[in-house]
């Protein structure tokens, strides 16, 4: 039995009154079916608007799937939610999911009590999530006094109050400073090495493939492909990526020997082309001698794998970034 098995899920929001000719019906979620193993970093990638939300919220029960089936450690989401809540810690990236006018002890003994936590049974678990989060300096002060990423340690404690076998993290290092981030991501990798089984959600392309063991990349509320993420990029097969970063923007460029060109803006000055091909030598060559001849200057050259952005232009057309 796999620790969250989603079959055939659909989900569609309706926004404006309900007798509007306006009213606008936007799908979330497009026929969505996916397993977890148990004891596994399941991510889903995906811009935001893509369902990924959407999908934890059904998962937690939080939301009515239209149709389709999800059972989470073996229980129905619709049927069976309250053994679902049980079964399952939840955090968003959302630093709200905790009580800032409360310590972080104070949090961790309110959820853990509403869990039906008590006595020493209760203090002792609030201890151990306090060691384990390093968050025993800052116990007994108020979360609103709390860095970022100590206020995201904190919802995460929350999460785990109940020692759930199953996490659904909804962005869980969104907002954060590289550093913090970095030790977020630490503690979920040491969650998992716990036997805990993990879905989160992110749309940081480094994060899911540090991070998981498989993926889904997900987009308008559809999966459009999944595995690890050295079999996602597999799926482009030989297939190399020629970086050239430019003084200015070069108009359009069309490489016979390229599978796709992509030329962006970078925020930081220049101009960014990137040329997907299997035969880099030649694209290579041939790019630079179009852009010689339009006197457009070439700073920078590399021959780069495919990333998992590559793959998601690959099936969709966009960046994951673009949103």
């Amino acid at each position: 039995m796999h620790a969250i098995e989603v079959k055939d899920l659909c989900k569609t929001f309706s926004s404006g009154h309900w007798w509007s000719r306006k009213r606008k019906h936007v799908v979330a979620l497009d026929r969505i079916s996916l397993f977890v193993r148990r004891g596994e970093i399941f991510g889903l990638l995906g811009p935001n608007g893509a369902g990924k939300t959407t999908l934890i919220r059904i998962l937690a029960t939080l939301v009515l799937p239209d149709s389709g089936d999800a059972w989470v450690n073996g229980y129905h989401v619709v049927r069976e939610e309250i053994m679902v809540r049980r079964s399952i810690g939840v955090m968003s990236g959302d630093v709200r999911s905790v009580y800032w006018k409360l310590t972080g002890r104070e949090n961790l003994l309110f959820f853990g009590r509403l869990y039906g936590l008590t006595g020493q049974a209760l203090r002792n678990r609030v201890n151990q999530l306090l060691q384990f989060f390093e968050l025993e300096e800052w116990a007994d002060q108020p979360v609103e006094d709390y860095s970022s990423g100590m206020k995201h340690k904190i919802g995460l404690a929350r999460a785990l109050i109940h020692d759930p076998p199953i996490l659904l993290l909804d962005e869980p290092t969104i907002g954060l400073d590289p550093a913090m981030a970095n030790a977020v991501r630490q503690l979920i990798c040491r969650l998992r090495e716990r036997g805990k089984t993990i879905l989160l959600t992110t749309h940081y392309m480094e994060e899911a493939e540090l991070l998981c063991d498989r993926i889904a990349l997900i987009d308008r509320g559809r999966i459009v492909a999944e595995g690890s993420p050295d079999e996602l990029k597999a799926k482009l097969g030989r297939a190399r990526v020629v970086v050239l970063r430019l003084d200015r923007d070069p108009g359009r460029l069309e490489v016979e020997a390229a599978e796709r060109v992509e030329v962006r803006s970078l925020k930081e000055g220049g101009v960014e082309v990137r040329i997907t091909t299997y035969d880099d030598a030649s694209a290579t060559f041939e790019a630079i001698e179009k852009l010689r001849q339009r006197g457009v200057r070439v700073r920078a050259l590399s021959v780069e794998a495919p990333s998992l952005d590559d793959v998601f232009m690959h099936f969709t057309g966009r960046r994951i970034r673009e949103g």
